[in-house]
């Protein structure tokens, strides 16, 4: 296929998706290799950014999706939902500062560092997912870990988890150093004018 070709193919499927969608799975279905791949996202990363359009095309880690633009978000909650959603709560805030960084973590190790219980805390982030699971300890009991999910990734902005603002100091005492973390996570959806959850171009 040419170039243009190529967009309107890779435009469509991630449309149809909904999700997120690997860049193994995008290559093998439009029959092309991994930097022509990334050079026609790119181009319609570009091309969406420059003409303002109501579209933007994120890539997350190893994958791509089509989200709206957050400049357009309040229309898009107004005309579809008919209020605005909540935010995140303070304790939510809090144990998902904790994973993104120390991810995979159990929930005893959220627990320890906030100081309080986060079990319910933790299930409606998972409910919103914001975390998943990732395997069990290999300890007795086999606790399971938790770790940050994509729809974290597009929710504040980020391509990969190497762009979270570096790690505070951890000698500090655990609220402290807990409110550091929040604090990053806190002007990462400044920057990005992100809210929780963004709305996707089109539901699954």
């Amino acid at each position: 296929m040419e170039i243009k070709e190529l967009e309107s193919a890779l435009e469509g499927v991630l449309f149809a998706a909904g999700e997120p969608v690997a860049v193994e799975r995008l290559c093998l279905g439009l029959e092309v290799d991994r930097p022509t791949l990334d050079a026609v996202a790119q181009q319609l990363m570009d091309k969406y950014s420059y003409d303002r359009r109501g579209i933007r095309l994120l890539k997350l880690d190893t994958s791509y999706q089509l989200c709206s633009a957050p400049e357009f978000a309040p229309c898009i909650r107004k005309t579809l939902e008919g209020r605005k959603p909540a935010r995140l709560s303070q304790p939510a805030l809090e144990v998902l500062s904790i994973i993104a960084y120390y991810q995979p973590v159990t929930r005893a190790y959220v627990d320890q560092v906030r100081g309080v219980d986060s079990s319910y805390t933790m299930g409606l982030l998972v409910e919103r997912e914001l975390i998943e699971e990732a395997g069990r300890l290999a300890v007795p009991g086999r606790p399971m870990q938790f770790k940050t999910t994509k729809n974290f990734l597009r929710s504040f902005g980020l391509s990969s988890l190497e762009e979270l603002p570096e790690l505070p100091n951890q000698s500090q005492e655990g609220g402290q150093l807990t409110l550091e973390l929040e604090a990053n996570l806190a002007r990462l959806r400044e920057a990005k004018t992100a809210e929780v959850p963004e709305l996707p171009a089109k539901e699954p």
